[in-house]
């Protein structure tokens, strides 16, 4: 990993720990803008529910390079920060509430109804995030979890205070990353491991779905979630004709958390995954990660081909249509602005088990442009 992609990641958590302060005050309502009702079959639920096959006890996983062996389900999972929801996002999809002891990530609006309430109703265990946006070694051990959860490798980094994987094996607490952020703040990753970052796509979240479902007894309930998802997502019908439209997606209230006048452009091999299979192309396509799309700035969205703009919402007073109309004039030469095409989602374009509402969005878009 390069240095750059350690400083852009930083800048984003400083954004978004911001609005994680402001989530506590006011969690999003059930009138967000961006908020569906939950697809079928994605939360709550016992885990009782599991039909498939059963897991095999004591487990031992190669997870990023590290050996982890559960000698039974976790019941005491915390869940580090990482700028990340969708490790929350999928123990929740996965009827998994009541095996978390403490939960470190939040965001301010979702695209599935109720999402923010359930997540900011989690136990927190007072964990408060230090000056590197990530839960600190003596927090985390006094809480004596069973397993420890991250969206990346950073999230273990002894540099700058967190407890590294090694510590808490010795303290007899498992951990876990999301295996395609294996790269990520990782000093040495594997040339699979970079390259397993540098391809990343919505399948990754089934990857995530899948092997969590695995370690925490939910097999039938993890291949449940998946196949509804893959059902709902093969389902979209993709134009048959022409070029594909050229799709935008940018946070608005996000760059200027960062103290930018553009919005924050979201680009990367996931994004571009999420636009394709929603029938488009990525209008800055091509990234090779996506912390790589900060340097996209007010030149380059100027030059842009944009057919339709994906406004994403992160803060609970967001405004999509202020937030649309404020970028149509201000590049109006887009063909989205002159036909005032654009669509509004959240957390579901993320990695995380909501993905197929973000891709149908984005596809209905697409679908209303052309």
């Amino acid at each position: 990993m390069s240095p750059h992609s350690a400083t852009t990641r930083r800048c984003r958590l400083t954004a978004l720990v911001v609005a994680a302060g402001l989530v506590l005050a006011a969690c999003g309502s059930d009138d967000d803008p961006a908020d569906t009702a939950a697809p079928a079959d994605t939360t709550g639920g016992s885990t009782t529910e599991s039909a498939g096959p059963r897991t095999k006890y004591p487990l031992t996983i190669d997870n990023c390079g590290h050996e982890a062996t559960f000698e039974r389900a976790p019941e005491k999972a915390l869940l580090l920060y990482g700028a990340s929801v969708a490790e929350v996002e999928t123990m929740i999809a996965l009827g998994l509430e009541d095996r978390i002891v403490a939960n470190a990530q939040t965001y301010g609006v979702s695209d599935v109804k109720g999402m923010v309430e359930e997540i900011a109703a989690l136990p927190t265990g007072g964990m408060k995030l230090n000056d590197s946006f990530e839960v600190p070694k003596e927090q985390v051990l006094a809480l004596e979890p069973d397993v420890v959860i991250s969206t990346w490798s950073g999230g273990f980094s002894g540099d700058v205070g967190m407890a590294t994987r090694d510590e808490l094996a010795e303290a007899g607490i498992n951990s876990y990353v999301t295996p395609s952020n294996c790269a990520n703040g990782k000093t040495d990753p594997t040339a699979e491991e970079e390259a397993a970052y540098e391809s990343q796509s919505y399948e990754d979240s089934f990857d995530l779905i899948r092997e969590l479902g695995v370690i925490f007894d939910v097999q039938g309930k993890a291949e449940k979630v998946i196949a509804a998802a893959k059902a709902r997502i093969d389902a979209i019908q993709k134009p048959s004709a022409g070029e594909p439209l050229k799709v935008l997606v940018a946070y608005p209230s996000m760059g200027m958390m960062m103290g930018s006048d553009v919005p924050s452009v979201f680009a990367g091999p996931l994004m571009d995954s999420v636009i394709e299979a929603a029938g488009g192309v990525n209008s800055f396509d091509g990234f090779k990660t996506f912390n790589d799309s900060m340097s996209i700035n007010a030149e380059a969205l100027s030059a842009a081909d944009v057919d339709v703009l994906v406004i994403g919402l992160y803060l609970p007073d967001d405004d999509p249509d202020t937030f649309a109309e404020a970028l149509f004039a201000q590049y109006p030469q887009w063909a989205a602005s002159k036909n005032r095409a654009y669509t509004v989602v959240s957390d579901s374009v993320y990695l995380g088990p909501f993905n197929d509402i973000g891709i149908q969005k984005i596809a209905d878009a697409i679908a209303a442009a052309s």
